[in-house]
Order: C-alpha cells, then structure tokens, then sequence
C-alpha cells in the first residue's frame, strides 16, 4: 500500500481521458501538429481493424496478435541497436509488474481481436470508448482518487452510451458487445499500470517487455501451422497490421504530449465515423444511428468532466 499512496500524491497520477489535464498542465501548443499526430492515430486504428478483418479467416486472434508482437519486438531492438540512449534504458526495474500489466493487456487485445471479428467496426470501436469512463473508475476504487461529481457523471453517461449501442435484446450485438466491454475493461486496468509504471520504467521499456512477453502467451495460443499460414497470407493487411499496431499509439502519445485532452478527445471521437464508412465502403456494414447516439452520449460525459478537470486545473490555490 505505501507504493500505491506515494503513487496517488506524486506527480504521477493515473492518466486517464478524465484526470489528464495534460502531464505538464500545459495548454494545447499547436493545433496543425496535434491534428496531424491524431490524423495518423486515426488512421492506423483503422488499418489495423481492417486488416484483423481481412487475416481472419486464415489465422486465429491469438496468430494476428503474435505477428503484432513478433514486429513489435523486432522493431524495438532495431532501434535499441541504432540509438545507444534506448538501448541504455530498456532493462526493467519492476518486472513483477510489467508481468501483471502484460497479462491484462493480453487478455483485453484477445478480446478485442475478437470483437472486431463478431462486430460491425463502429460498434466495437464506440463500445471501446468506455475505457476512460471504466479508468477512472478504477483509479476511484484502486488509487483512492476522489470521486467528484463530474467524473461520476462522466462514468454513468459512459454506462449509458454502451446501453444505447448494445440495446439488451433487440438484436445480436449484445453478447459480443460484452466482449469488447471486457476488453475496455482490461484497456482501464492496463491504463493504470502503465502510468505507475511510468515512475521507474522508460516507455521502450514498457514496450520491450509488453512484445516480449505477450509473444509466447500468443505463440501458445497458435494452432499447428502457424508459420506456414502466415507465410501464405496477404501481405498487405500483415503490413497494416504489423506497422498500425506501433504507429497508432506512438501517434496518440504524441498527440496528448502536444495538446491537452480536451482537445485531443474530440478528435479521437473521429475514430466512430471513419470506422462506420470503412465498414460500409468495405464490409457493406449499415450506419447504426444508434451506434452514433451512444457513442455521443460516452464522448459527452468525457468532454464535460475534461473540462472540469481543466477549470480545477487553472484555478488558483485557494480560490
């Protein structure tokens, strides 16, 4: 428990969609770099739902994710080879705990892999938007963070969105939307750790480790043949599915390093639309009005909590 409590005072706070008012507290620098960091989140999100549609029908969830891990890793240790700085910094000081953040990972990016399999694209992309909400809730239960009436409003307007999306009984959605709900879950846990880890562990560390674990939890899961069917795939989803994976959250974080949340978020909500035309262009997926109504309701509860957040943020001491 003493880490946990010096782990809630320090400047480390959990960082979620609803306490970040950015690491530094600094105001959005420039919004053309921000939207071009977000464009390229965007679109590799897109790309790799894309491509773990298009492999799926010849390798399993737990192959796709081993191929991510396999590329993941190797590019790492390429540029750990090149740049004598990050090689310096990839040992782990906590390994116990990159295990249990790996673990959780493992299991929310299985579910997610599957949910994309089982869903329209929207839907999972909408429903996954429950992580900030399910974050801070966390952070509530496990960090002692103080639950303030915004964020809980936030955290109930999350809940309602999924309600509206899945609509319990009115059609398929509702039990693979659980997946994918689970897998929000475990993006939430993982979130925390990852910020703790932040304390002592450089982020290609965090990367280093998450590949080089994750690949044999994968591996594991492969059925006989693996490599022989992944020789035969298509190489240009193994391609978006390879480079997306590193490029969408090297976008995200440098998004959120040039601009507060309150303005990456919005941007991040763009995510639903384009997955909903990719869907419909390539799959012939329907536009699920409520897919969109739900999703609002989520991002909402998000915005308005951000900026309360924001406002305690820039309030003098005292004040």
């Amino acid at each position: 428990m003493r880490e946990i409590r010096g782990y809630r005072r320090g400047p480390f706070r959990v960082m979620t969609a609803f306490s970040i008012r950015s690491v530094t507290g600094m105001a959005p620098r420039n919004v053309t770099i921000v939207v071009l960091w977000m464009a390229g989140a965007l679109l590799s999100f897109s790309a790799i739902a894309v491509a773990v549609r298009e492999l799926s029908a010849g390798l399993s969830a737990f192959e796709m994710l081993a191929f991510r891990n396999a590329v993941g890793l190797v590019g790492i240790l390429v540029v750990a080879a090149l740049v004598p700085r990050v090689r310096a910094s990839l040992a782990a000081r906590r390994l116990g705990r990159h295990a249990q953040r790996n673990v959780v990972h493992f299991l929310g990016q299985y579910a997610w892999t599957v949910g994309i399999t089982l869903l329209p694209l929207a839907v999972v992309f909408a429903v996954e938007f429950t992580a900030p909400a399910l974050t801070a809730l966390l952070a509530v239960l496990l960090l002692g963070e103080r639950l303030t009436r915004t964020r809980a409003l936030a955290i109930g307007l999350g809940f309602l969105g999924v309600l509206v999306i899945v609509r319990p009984g009115a059609g398929d959605v509702g039990l693979p939307a659980l997946v994918v709900l689970f897998a929000a879950f475990a993006f939430a846990l993982t979130a925390i750790a990852t910020k703790s880890l932040t304390r002592t562990e450089t982020t290609a560390s965090i990367l280093l480790w998450m590949n080089a674990m994750q690949l044999p939890l994968n591996l594991i899961g492969a059925d006989d043949g693996y490599l022989a069917r992944l020789l035969e795939a298509p190489l240009l989803p193994l391609a978006a599915l390879g480079i997306g994976g590193f490029t969408a959250h090297w976008c995200l974080t440098n998004a959120y390093r040039n601009g507060d949340a309150i303005m990456v978020v919005p941007l991040d909500f763009l995510r639903i639309p384009l997955i909903a035309i990719v869907g419909l262009v390539l799959y012939a997926e329907p536009l699920d009005p409520f897919v969109f109504v739900g999703a609002g309701v989520i991002v909402a509860g998000i915005l308005i909590n951000l900026r309360a957040e924001t406002t305690r943020a820039t309030r003098p001491r005292g004040a």
